[in-house]
This record gives structure tokens, sequence and C-alpha cells, in this order.
């Protein structure tokens, strides 16, 4: 599959599409012209999710669409999930519906609280609420709309035996491999079950005895009675309940019997009035089987009309990046990453203590598209996003990663012993109305070690000392400013015993004070940052790279594809202000630009309290990447 690149967008753009301009596509365009024909204007809302009778004792629905995020509660949502999110929740907002958000919990062995909860935590942080805010006259909008796909196992059974009844579903009795064996192929049609034929009152006496414990688990399930010789292999009479004794996060010990996922998904959908199913391709197959089994049950009278329709677009395929929940947990699990919410994970939870913002994942989505075709995005485009949003709102501060300590020899004869100079620099340079932080420059620094060589390569514009060139001739040492300070130019080094460099000697340049009147009276072709060794506060940098080295992963042994670089860890110092503003943050840590670094965040997992600072680098200032 061929790439797709993200050209750069100016932040102008980024902001527009916060702002809530609409690029167009085909989802859009669906609902656009439902609510023109007004294809669902008559339908009735009860005011909660119910059968067709509830419904149409209720009001006329306020919501002129209503869409679904359905995630299943095992395990972190992922990237892939942050586009379904913002799809679903973003189309109602704009057209005024609801989004519910409902666990598809019918998989009592997988599903846990502890992931219900980090769900709907994820969705209110990416600025989602499940509420009728924006539709007035609605009695209920106060209540959250969040929803379980296991409060409607009552009205499930129902209809199983509504399907069997009618003659449209059977028990099937036969075991797995006999089902596997009579399915058939693409080539091949399928054999009917040997139970197939069964009277709807036998039937239902087995569905009951399914019900009822008195059946092993796999002894039995519940088909629909559709065409074995069907070519889409979905509707060649697929399961829609099955034997399973576990214990259910929410509904305990009631039920041994559950749905299948493709049985319970559209009655879902009917119950609660979704107007819009959208899901990704792969459930283009089951769209057939999704309106049969409404159409069965519209007909019976259980459920309103007009149905629900199911629409795919194409999942999102970033490079480097993995979504498989397996595979997620086998980096868990093999202990590859420190967590679900490890900085390298492609889970929200990881994104969000890497640094990304709701803003920046919501822009991301925004630009990778909705089409019907697939493609893979390049994971460039995904840090690209999160400049344009950080840039123009980010502080910024100076820090210093890898420290090498700068002594500003005649600092003493100019401005006497032990004399800090006041710097100051703008907090954000896009808002002035942010402010001056403000900081001072001493006798002694902490500059970059990459700041400095003894012997400069060509082209070399920062620090180095005198030393004779390669015509032979001597070379003196060179001119930089400190960023915001002096111009400074460098005189010697001294070494350790073992050779090893323990420091850089320069000296001032007297009367070339960034913003006085003498500051360009020198010219000078290197800035570099630094930090005042008498003050700067010591931390620890977590320098995060992409987590697989290869574009597309999950082709070979995960141990192979990792990238061993992906996690790089330096203790360094960041500007003496930052403590104080750091403190001064609510629980959720800001994104910081340390200036010529990159974007940094402080990692949620180690408070302040800790007395440890420790920063995550959320993405460089521009794409370095090299595999």
């Amino acid at each position: 599959m061929s790439t797709s690149t993200f050209s750069p967008t100016a932040t102008a753009v980024a902001e527009d599409a916060e702002n809530g301009a609409k690029s167009s596509n085909f989802l859009r365009s669906v609902i656009e012209e439902d609510l023109q024909q007004g294809t669902y204007a008559r339908r009735r809302w009860g005011g909660s999710p119910g059968d067709g009778a509830h419904h149409a004792a209720g009001m006329p629905d306020p919501a002129k669409i209503r869409t679904r995020f359905p995630p299943e509660p095992n395990g972190y949502l992922h990237l892939g999930h942050a586009k379904s999110i913002w799809i679903n929740f973003q189309m109602a907002r704009d057209y005024g519906g609801v989004c519910h958000l409902r666990f598809d919990d019918t998989n009592p062995e997988k599903e846990e609280q502890e992931y219900v909860d980090s769900i709907r935590d994820v969705v209110h942080w990416l600025g989602y609420e499940t509420r009728y805010a924006d539709v007035p006259g609605q009695p209920d909008r106060e209540q959250p709309h969040i929803y379980y796909a296991s409060d409607y196992f009552d009205f499930m059974y129902r209809a199983a035996e509504y399907l069997i009844e009618s003659g449209h579903a059977y028990v099937d009795e036969q075991t797995p491999e006999e089902m596997r064996a009579n399915r058939g192929d693409f080539a091949t049609p399928g054999k009917n079950s040997p139970f197939r034929d069964r009277s709807p009152a036998e039937n239902l006496a087995r569905l009951r005895a399914m019900r009822d414990g008195q059946l092993a688990d796999g002894a039995a399930v519940v088909r629909a009675r559709i065409d074995m010789a069907s070519p889409n292999i979905n509707l060649r009479d697929p399961a829609i309940y099955r034997i399973r004794r576990a214990t259910h996060h929410n509904t305990g010990d009631k039920w041994c019997i559950y749905p299948m996922y493709t049985f319970a998904h559209p009655i879902e959908d009917a119950l609660e009035n979704i107007t819009h199913s959208f899901c990704t391709l792969e459930f283009e197959d089951q769209r057939p089987f999704y309106d049969w089994l409404l159409a069965r049950l519209c007909e019976g009278g259980l459920l309103q009309t007009p149905s629900p329709h199911q629409y795919e677009f194409a999942r999102l395929n970033v490079t480097h990046i993995i979504t498989s929940k397996r595979r997620l947990r086998q980096l868990v699990e093999e202990s590859h990453v420190d967590g679900w919410d490890d900085p390298r994970m492609p889970t929200i939870a990881g994104l969000r203590r890497r640094g990304y913002t709701p803003a920046a994942l919501r822009l991301f989505c925004e630009r990778s598209g909705v089409s019907k075709s697939g493609g893979w995005i390049d994971y460039a485009a995904l840090e690209g996003a999160l400049r344009d949003v950080l840039d123009p709102v980010a502080q910024r501060a100076l820090a210093v990663l890898e420290p090498l300590k700068l002594e500003l020899t005649n600092w003493d004869a100019l401005f006497g012993t032990g004399h800090l100079e006041a710097c100051s620099a703008p907090l954000n340079p896009h808002d002035e109305a942010a402010g001056q932080r403000h900081f001072t420059l001493g006798r002694e620094i902490w500059i970059e070690r990459e700041d400095f060589m003894e012997v400069p390569s060509k082209g070399y514009r920062r620090l180095y000392p005198p030393h004779t060139g390669g015509d032979g001739n001597p070379k003196e040492g060179n001119k930089v400013r400190l960023k915001y300070g002096y111009v400074i130019q460098c005189t010697g080094v001294e070494k350790n015993a073992d050779g090893s460099i323990a420091k850089v000697l320069a000296e001032v340049i007297a009367d070339t004070k960034s913003g006085t009147p003498g500051a360009d009276s020198v010219k000078v072709k290197g800035v570099i940052g630094w930090v005042g060794a008498h003050d700067a506060a010591p931390a620890e940098f977590r320098l995060y790279e992409r987590l697989f080295k290869v574009e597309h992963p999950g082709e070979a042994e995960l141990a192979e594809e990792l990238n061993p670089d992906s996690l790089r860890t330096a203790r360094g110092y960041v500007e003496a202000g930052l403590l104080a503003a750091l403190q001064a943050e609510d629980e959720a840590p800001a994104p910081w630009q340390f200036e010529r670094l990159g974007y940094f965040v402080r990692d949620r997992s180690t408070p302040l309290a800790t007395g440890q600072l420790v920063f995550n680098r959320a993405c460089g200032l521009k794409d370095g990447w090299k595999a």
C-alpha cells in the first residue's frame, strides 16, 4: 500500500479546523441528504432506549440524528478509536444530534470495569459529552447518554424467541467442527444442519433449555435461518446465541447464554434510535445480516421504523503503529513497554501521557479524512498535528538535556564577584498577553554538550576553542550568542584526568546583551541555549521515538520489529522559574516548548510531591526520524 504524507499546514488552518471548519466527506453527504429528505424526521423517542412500543408512546425525537460509539470494554482505547470517537461525536455535534456512548459488553470473559472507567475518561478528555447539551427542549438533557449492551439482554432474548417462533431461527446441536465443515467456502455452498427443520415449538423448548442451564457450554447455538447457499458466507445461518457460563461485570450470573456481537449490535442500534451507524470496512460484509435482522424484527412489531442504517469507512492506518488489541496486550505482558499508558504506545492513555492534547488528536483525525479507500498515513502527520496545535499555545522555557558546564572567565572582572544578570524572555512569542518570564545569568552555566566541539567539523557554527585549522593556520575560538543573554567567545577547555571534557571556558563580550543598543554590535551565526548553574532545577528527560522501526509492523515477530532506541533517558536541568510554574498547574500537566529542543510535558505518573522532575518529549520541533 502507498503511504500518504500530509504536507505542512499553517497554524491558521489548524485553528480553523479546531474552530469547527468542516471538511467534506461521504458520511457528511449521507447525513445531509437524509436531513434534506426527512428520512428520520417522523421517528419518536421514548426518553430512553426501548422497543417499538416504548418509542411510539414518546415524543418526536429532538435529536436530528443519533450516532453511537460502541467500544467493547476489553482493553484500552487506541488511536484508531480516537478516529471513531471523533467521527461519531463530531458528526452528532455538527448536525444537531446526539452521540451515545455504548459499551458492547456481550463477552463476559474479557470485559472488566477497569476498561469501562478508562473509556469514559478518554471520551470526556477528548472533549465530548454524552448529554443533550446542544438539543434544546430535551426533557432528560442532563442525563448522560451512556448505555450498556448488557442492559438489553432481556430484549435480545425476547427477539431470539420471536425469530424462532416465526421460523427465522433454530437451535443447532451440531458440534463446532461439524458446523465448520458444513458451512462451505467461497467456492462451495454450505449444507443444511440436520436440526434446521425442527418445528418452532421444538426449537423454542431447546432455547429455553439453553437459557435454564440444562445444556453444557458448546452443546448448542441458536442460528438465524437464512440461506446456506448464499454467496455471502455471513448469511449462511449465522450463530446468534451461544452458551457461556461466565460471570458478567454488569448482570452477574443471571445469564448463561449470551448473544453474538453480529446479533446484538443492530438490536442495540435500533433500541437506541440510532440513525447512522458508522463502522470500519471489516463490517461491510455483515451489513446484509444487519439489515435482514432489523427487517425481521420490524415485521414483528418489536422495533420501530425506519431502521438504523450502517455505513462503513476505511480504518485509520498509521505507519510505525499497531492497533491490534492482541499485539498491544503482548507488548504489555512481555514487558516491551511499561504498561498501557507507556508514552510509546498508540493507546490514547499513552498519547496523553506523552503530551498529546485533545485538540491535536481531533485535528489529526480531521486531516486524515473519511473515505472508503484504505492506505497508510505517515506517522509524521500525527506529530505535525501536535506541533501545529502546540506552537501557538505552549509556553516556552530553556532546558539543557545533556549538560556540559561552561565558565565565563571574565565575568567577575566585568560585573563583580557573585553578580547575577537579570534576563527575560516571552512566555509565548505568539501571545504578548502571556507576559515575560525572568531568570538570571551568572559566572557558570550549563550548555548542551552538542553545542561544543573541540575540533569543529565543516560548517559547525557553535562553540569551539582556538585551534589549528586544516590549512595549518591558527583559528580563534568561535563566538555565539547565549539566547536572551550576551555574545561569548570560546577561549579554551578544561579536561578530566581521563581526557574527557570537564568544562568549557569562554569570555563575555561586553555590551552585547540581547535587547540592548549594543546587541547587534557583534555579528554571530550561532545561538545556543543555557541554564544558570547557580539555580537550575535538575530534571530527567525521557526522549521517546517510534516504538517500531518498520513502517508496517505486524508482518514479522514483534521483537524483531521493535525500535531498540524508542526510549532514551537524559539527566539535565531546566530554567529555575519553571519549577514554580509547574507547581501552579492543576492536575493536568501543560505542554511546554523547551526552546530548540522540542515539546515536553511533565510526566503524569511522577507527582511533583516526590521531589523529582520528569519530562516526556512529545515530539521534536521538526521531524528528525531516521529509520
